[in-house]
């Protein structure tokens, strides 16, 4: 799989120049207020396309998350899904973190009603499959990932979540269903925004709470899909030596729904330089989709 990943990622940039994408803004009201979300407008000649959100860290947008990842951007023609960059309110996300200081968490924005109506957007106007829905987030995005994966477990088929740990009790207001999951979280051993053994949360923005360990997070939800016993641990290639990080997988298979983990020793609050793991993350869907 990397060196197919590679082979594409490659294959992507050498074309940005030469591809157009159809970018294209629209909104959703919920409660009184205008929803914005940005996505790569598919042929309406094409139908049953999945639904990839992909969402911003805290403080940022949708304009940003989609500059940031034009291959994944690039690939969605080539691989049939929908890239869609949703905007949290004002910048941020109601995630289940009870301290966020966002604006978004204190007026308690309705979340699952943004995600569920751009479902129902694509479905109805571009004919996406409702069964293939799935979520990549980073930092605060990965939050929001949490929050969708725990509330509307039925909505999504899987999951990417990128440098964030679920929070701890303490720090944790959503009402979770406790159903299994297809998950795969990447994180950073020296990550010192989101604390791989688990703390507090700081950002310029404010005091975020607590969080796990990335282990115990890993763990809640293998224990949901019923695994017991050790990961399967793989070794990825360092394609990118000079970078002083590698990456652990480890992985719990089978019948079951997958859960992941990305361990990047080395690696800070950013992305793996190893694996671009937006493409990464989408390589895991579409096994995800063959079972």
């Amino acid at each position: 799989m990397i060196k197919y990943l590679f082979i594409l990622q490659m294959l992507l940039i050498s074309q940005l120049s030469y591809c157009g994408i159809n970018e294209k803004t629209d909104s959703i009201l919920i409660d009184g207020i205008f929803r914005k979300f940005i996505f790569n407008e598919p042929s309406f000649a094409s139908k049953n396309n999945s639904i990839v959100f992909v969402l911003h860290g805290s403080g940022g947008n949708g304009n940003q998350m989609m500059a940031r990842v034009p291959a994944f951007v690039n690939a969605a023609s080539i691989e049939n899904y929908i890239a869609v960059f949703p905007f949290g309110y004002k910048n941020f996300w109601n995630e289940c973190r009870k301290s966020s200081p966002a604006e978004a968490n204190q007026m308690n924005v309705d979340e699952q009603a943004f995600f569920q109506s751009m479902i129902n957007y694509f479905v109805d106007k571009y004919h996406a499959d409702r069964k293939n829905v799935f979520v990549i987030g980073t930092s605060g995005g990965g939050h929001m990932a949490y929050k969708l994966a725990m509330t509307m477990p039925d909505r999504f088929k899987a999951v990417s979540v990128i440098i964030a740990n679920l929070p701890d009790s303490s720090n944790f207001d959503c009402t979770a269903l406790n159903k299994p999951m297809n998950i795969m979280i990447t994180n950073g051993t020296l990550d010192k925004t989101n604390p791989y053994e688990g703390g507090e949360v700081i950002l310029n923005s404010g005091n975020f709470g607590k969080v796990v360990s990335t282990d115990e997070s890993f763990h809640y939800w293998s224990n949901l899909a019923g695994y017991k016993g050790e990961p399967t641990l793989e070794k990825l290639a360092d394609n990118d030596p000079n970078d002083g990080k590698t990456i652990d997988k480890y992985s719990y298979t089978g019948k079951k729904k997958e859960v992941t983990l990305l361990k990047v020793i080395g690696g800070k609050h950013d992305y793996p330089n190893d694996v671009d793991i937006h493409l990464y993350s989408w390589e895991f869907f579409k096994q995800i989709m063959k079972k």
